[in-house]
């Protein structure tokens, strides 16, 4: 990994969470805890810190976390924090090693080249606005429940059925961040079936993640999580992004990213309790 790349990926994750959410400094982690409602973060290394973070910072976290009633979720990039992996293990947690994917702007697709399904860009004028951002997320709920790329049963009647109650004030900061470019939210669907598949994008200057991409299961194998993915990228790139990245769930979902123009350049570790086996 680039340096220069790696100080920015680095500076991008210290960021995102900032806009809402304090920062609570145990060792040599940051644990951020949001101010409202919304979904909650993690907690990683911090950036200042003189030293790897130890099992007694970890502990600290973990700690916390259960006090203030959030996941005991924990991110980093293995390749600028190696020696937490190991660390993170004997804690007893669970972590994910998602490939590290950034955008190789010359290889970027057409998202027409990748499926015949429509692909768009939220619009916080549009009327459907609230309507839309409730399709990506009832898209995501059902699409997440079944990882993986293989076909399955969760279609449009479990959408429906998976249909949030969307919070007033979180509906209108989702809309002040979209209309602002710090957010962006694609569906891809059809008239007859709705919203197949969504997908987002968190922005910081000029440095993106899209996150989140995900495709109901009776969807899958029409190239939709590959569309959304593109059309994100590319209207990243439109808006003057010269870093755009992400996180693959696994290798056999990277593969999908590499249709797209990503590259892998390293590994997002993804840390919670290792599940309780009876």
């Amino acid at each position: 990994m680039h340096k220069d790349t790696v100080d920015r990926l680095e500076r991008f994750y210290d960021a995102v969470p900032r806009d809402a959410a304090r920062a609570e400094e145990h060792g040599a982690l940051v644990l951020f805890v949001r101010e409202d409602a919304g979904w909650p973060f993690y907690a990683r290394p911090r950036l200042d810190a003189a030293a790897a973070p130890t099992l007694a910072d970890v502990a600290a976290v973990r700690e916390r976390q259960r006090e203030l009633g959030l996941p005991e979720a924990f991110e980093w990039v293995h390749e600028v924090t190696p020696d937490l992996l190991a660390i993170a293990r004997s804690a007893g947690l669970s972590v994910l090693e998602a490939p590290l994917m950034v955008l190789d702007p010359a290889a970027l697709a057409d998202p027409a080249t990748l499926t015949d399904v429509p692909v768009r860009l939220l619009d916080p004028a549009d009327p459907d606005f609230a309507a839309a951002v409730a399709a990506r997320r009832a898209v995501a709920a059902v699409g997440f429940a079944a990882p993986g790329t293989g076909r399955g049963a969760g279609g449009p009647a479990e959408r429906d059925a998976a249909l949030p109650e969307l919070d007033m004030a979180a509906l209108e900061e989702e809309r002040a961040r979209v209309a602002d470019g710090r957010r962006l939210s694609a569906l891809a669907g059809t008239a007859q079936e709705g919203a197949l598949a969504s997908g987002m994008a968190m922005r910081v200057g000029d440095v993106a993640e899209i996150a989140g991409v995900a495709t109901l299961p009776a969807g899958r194998r029409r190239g939709l999580g590959a569309a959304v993915t593109a059309a994100l990228a590319r209207a990243l790139r439109a808006a003057g992004t010269d870093l755009v990245f992400l996180s693959a769930g696994s290798e056999e979902i990277a593969r999908v990213y590499l249709r797209v123009g990503f590259r892998r350049i390293g590994t997002a570790c993804i840390a919670e309790p290792a599940p309780v086996v009876p």
